[in-house]
């Protein structure tokens, strides 16, 4: 296996971005029934503007710019070339953190964060809380481009990050995650718990109440029974699909770059702090950005897989995990774990309810999630 650690820079050919330009211009809609909400689906006159703005406003060239500001890599890990970010802290007591980003996401997730995490001093912190900080595109996700065969779990990526961070040098670290990055993060304390010093995740969905473990008498389980019905039978689609037929949807969405927006944009807004719209919660441009390193890698085929592969341990027991593990918990979250649901099986240090946020809480409220990652860090350097 080749270890070298190589400088890496995106730099799309502008025959692509033409190539989208008139995939947008032409793009075929379908028709919108009346009187049909965002229940059915974006709807097509929002989904017009989003594509119009995207067509005629958005630019890339800029947003390639902004990522290529962050210091970028690419190493060989269990065979496939993954893409990271890894930025060094100016404070040398700094501590290695690893943030790992979600599905629809990407290293667009933390790209706001960064500046406060590794150099506080800068940002009106404290010094003593800067971390250096590694962002790693998973295999099939943007920038690490498409897996050519099926297998990868979420297993198989936290071995590959545990061996990404013994490659930076790195002998004791902190891991944070949302959705998939959750789940990678955790199975990362497992795995390499000697070196794992914490863990902070913003996802714990087997701390979900259900009608059989619910206390109706807390609101709190309540509300989480009612999330996971909405989930199941409202919001869920994208996941049914993808956890059994990938392949289906992926034919669509690396094929017309209007179906990925579509695709994406449905899941934030379900996910996101309820606004009315995806871009009222996100940055619309960050949005965009996103949708547009999906497009560009056709990685939606691959990132897809993930459902299928992990299908047969969704809802299994998990094993226990001694990590110290503090959980950030918003609101608008299509989940909303239970903490004494949580302490069956981690070693919960810190829990945090916030009043505002959602699913994607890196982009929504960077602000709030850097300051709780400092404070759940801080005693576990």
């Amino acid at each position: 296996m080749d270890t070298a650690i190589t400088p890496f820079r995106i730099d799309i050919p502008q025959a692509d971005l033409d190539d989208l330009a008139g995939r947008l211009a032409n793009t075929r809609w379908p028709e919108q029934p009346a009187g049909a909400g965002w229940e059915y689906g974006i709807p097509a006159d929002h989904l017009r503007g989003l594509v119009d703005y995207w067509r005629t406003e958005y630019d890339w060239r800029e947003q390639e710019r902004r990522l290529n500001a962050l210091p970028q890599f690419r190493t060989e890990l269990d065979g496939h070339a993954v893409h990271f970010v890894h930025i060094r802290s100016p404070e040398p007591d700094a501590f290695p953190l690893l943030l790992t980003h979600g599905w629809p996401g990407s290293v667009v997730e933390f790209r706001e964060m960064t500046g406060p995490l590794t150099d506080p001093r800068a940002h009106g912190g404290d010094p003593a809380d800067a971390f250096h900080v590694v962002v790693p595109s998973a295999p099939g996700f943007p920038l690490s481009g498409p897996t050519r065969e099926t297998g990868w779990s979420v297993a198989r990526v936290a071995r590959a990050w545990a061996e990404l961070m013994r490659r930076l040098g790195y002998s004791r670290y902190a891991a944070h995650g949302g959705d998939f990055g959750a789940l990678v993060s955790r199975q990362l304390g497992l795995i390499d718990p000697e070196h794992v010093a914490a863990l902070h995740v913003t996802s714990v969905f087997s701390a979900s109440a259900t009608p059989e473990t619910a206390d109706f008498s807390v609101e709190a389980e309540k509300r989480s029974v009612e999330k996971g019905y909405r989930y199941e039978y409202e919001l869920g689609g994208y996941a049914a699909i993808q956890s059994t037929k990938p392949q289906l949807v992926a034919y669509g969405l690396t094929d017309s770059p209007v179906a990925q927006l579509a695709w994406i944009a449905d899941v934030f807004r379900a996910g996101a702090d309820p606004a009315g719209a995806p871009e009222a919660a996100v940055d619309r441009d960050a949005l965009l950005t996103n949708v547009m390193l999906y497009w560009l890698t056709a990685t939606a085929g691959s990132s897809a897989r993930y459902y299928k592969d992990g299908v047969e341990t969704w809802g299994e027991p998990e094993p226990a995990s001694s990590v110290p593990t503090a959980v950030a918990v918003f609101p608008h979250d299509i989940m909303l774990p239970i903490r004494r649901l949580a302490e069956r099986d981690n070693h919960i240090v810190r829990w945090t309810e916030f009043d505002r946020g959602g699913h994607f809480a890196a982009m929504e409220q960077p602000a709030l999630l850097v300051e709780d990652l400092r404070a759940a860090i801080r005693d576990h350097r």
